[in-house]
């Protein structure tokens, strides 16, 4: 772990060894941390707020002091750690890493570090590091897609989609591993259960919200069908079909895309609720709405599932205050439930996370939208900001008070720090996306879509790369822009198509730039 080098009444403490906090410690880098060369590879940011930008890199400091030398044997190595345990591994830390670590893919191996998982799974290779609830979010062809889109890497797609078939092993294995299996190289039994073609059961721990309070009312976890569950297998099978299709698999493509029909038909049938318009987990014996309101639902928005009209239904509950809108937007659990914790969040019953706010964010921006998107998402930025500089250490935290800047906490301690992990997906994600307005880099089309804001001012990026491309983007904050690639690619402007050259090019704008449509705040049709 690396401590923020701001917190100069540490320093003589952390030179000495570890500084307790709770339990949880701060200390120096470990000695196999590897990634040494990240400040010439991350993008460069350009914006009026220095403080961000700054919060930026020391992120990326953080996060390069977790980029480990795996352990003799490992199948990947080295491997992005998630800072939890020394000896074990997550599923849906490790997808969600691999989100923020694709802009500087060279320091920061995040799709390596699925292989990690893949390897002792599917083709019993043995691994020095055990993988901690193997039955975690099945999230992998999700972040493969994202990867390729970004990359642009068939020979990645290849490797696990047509040689290994990694994916579609893994989505048949979710839906089939009997519950209580225990394997070496697992440092827990399986405790999602198939409750046949109507959904699963799971744990909080499973699922990755240990302590949430889903279930209460119909006797407990395993009286349930989880939203998220399902809905993550269908997120599976469209992002599956979707890598078939890259490669020109039609007919598998054609395939996976009627199993992702079937699961959203089941979603829409079983777990929406027209009275309250929120899609909830549902009871087992009566198929009746367990009307717990948590950042789960938003779940069947990321993979599509809803229709318009219900996405709009969603979004109400967004827009309030009361339940995962307001002033620290993305609580865990709406502020509504008689679980919520409005001072700490109290880890799942009601902090913010940033792996589930950046994944509503962009379930927001499936449906357009994205004026909404961008201004949680800056909320959400700010609060990591303004805690980074009013809490001691200084530093990224694991999740967040739903009311204040602060960390969560967990059992009554503090939540750990120097979380990035996947906490990093705000500084760094949410900031080139919906701050800076990046929101969609194609590799395979050769393609950059920016929501420009011209009320910011001068603002951009530089040393974007992506695929064969590494380009700079920078409005002048009055009439153009000015542009820098390596190679030719289009790059769309509040959805105004530009062609970038390679070598230097200024875009001029009109006098008052087009800034989008309101309303649903979307600047581009669904595609």
């Amino acid at each position: 772990m690396m401590i923020s080098t701001n917190c100069c009444n540490l320093c003589a403490a952390l030179v000495a060894g570890a500084v307790m906090l709770g339990s949880f410690s701060i200390a120096a880098p470990h000695a196999d941390t590897v990634a040494t060369e990240w400040r010439a590879e991350i993008p460069l940011p350009v914006y009026p707020n220095a403080e961000l930008v700054d919060l930026y890199e020391k992120t990326w400091e953080i996060a390069a002091g977790r980029v480990r030398k795996g352990p003799e044997g490992l199948p990947a190595s080295p491997y992005l750690d998630e800072n939890c345990y020394e000896t074990d591994i997550w599923i849906w830390d490790t997808c969600f890493m691999a989100l923020f670590s694709k802009y500087a893919p060279k320091s920061f191996p995040g799709k390596e570090s699925l292989d990690n998982f893949y390897y002792p799974m599917y083709r019993g290779q043995p691994t020095p590091l055990r993988i901690h609830l193997r039955d975690n979010p099945p999230l992998f062809a999700w972040l493969e897609w994202e990867n390729y889109q970004f990359s642009g890497d068939t020979d990645r797609v290849n490797a696990i989609l047509l040689r290994e078939r990694f994916l579609q092993s893994h989505f048949h294995w979710f839906n089939t591993v009997p519950k209580g299996e225990r394997v070496p190289y697992s440092s827990n039994a399986i405790h999602r259960g198939v409750v046949g073609r109507e959904g699963f059961t799971w744990t909080g721990g499973a699922s990755g919200m240990d302590n949430t309070p889903r279930g209460r009312d119909s006797g407990g976890y395993d009286k349930i069908l989880w939203v998220d569950a399902i809905s993550q297998q269908a997120l599976s099978a469209r992002c599956i079909g979707k890598l078939y299709s890259s490669l020109g698999k039609r007919e598998e493509a054609l395939a996976w895309e009627r199993e992702y029909r079937s699961l959203i038909g089941k979603i829409n049938e079983l777990y929406w609720d027209e009275e309250d318009g929120f899609y909830y987990d549902v009871d087992i014996a009566s198929k009746k709405p367990c009307r717990v309101k948590t950042i789960a639902s938003f779940w069947p928005l990321l993979a599509g599932a809803a229709t318009p009209e219900q996405a709009a239904r969603m979004v109400e509950h967004v827009r309030k205050a009361g339940e995962f809108g307001g002033d620290f937007p993305w609580p865990s659990l709406a502020r509504s439930d008689r679980d919520f914790d409005a001072e700490t969040g109290n880890y799942w019953r009601g902090a913010v996370w940033l792996p589930t706010a950046y994944m509503a964010t962009k379930a927001l921006e499936r449906y357009g939208y994205t004026d909404l998107a961008d201004e949680l998402a800056e909320k959400v930025l700010m609060q990591q900001l303004r805690t980074y500089h009013e809490v001691v250490p200084h530093t990224i935290w694991e999740c967040y008070s739903p009311s204040a800047n602060r960390p969560s906490i967990e059992h009554g301690r503090r939540v750990r720090p120097d979380f990035c992990g996947w906490s990093a997906l705000g500084p760094v994600s949410l900031f080139i996306e919906n701050m800076l307005g990046f929101h969609e880099v194609s590799a395979a089309r050769r393609e950059v879509r920016w929501r420009l804001r011209p009320e910011k001012g001068r603002h951009g990026i530089r040393r974007l790369a992506f695929g064969p491309v590494t380009t700079d983007i920078v409005f002048d904050g009055k009439r153009s822009i000015a542009v820098r690639s390596t190679v030719p690619y289009t790059l769309y402007v509040n959805g105004n198509a530009h062609a970038v050259p390679a070598g230097e090019s200024v875009i001029p704008l009109p006098s008052s730039p087009e800034p989008g449509r309101q309303g649903t705040g979307g600047f581009y049709p669904e595609k």
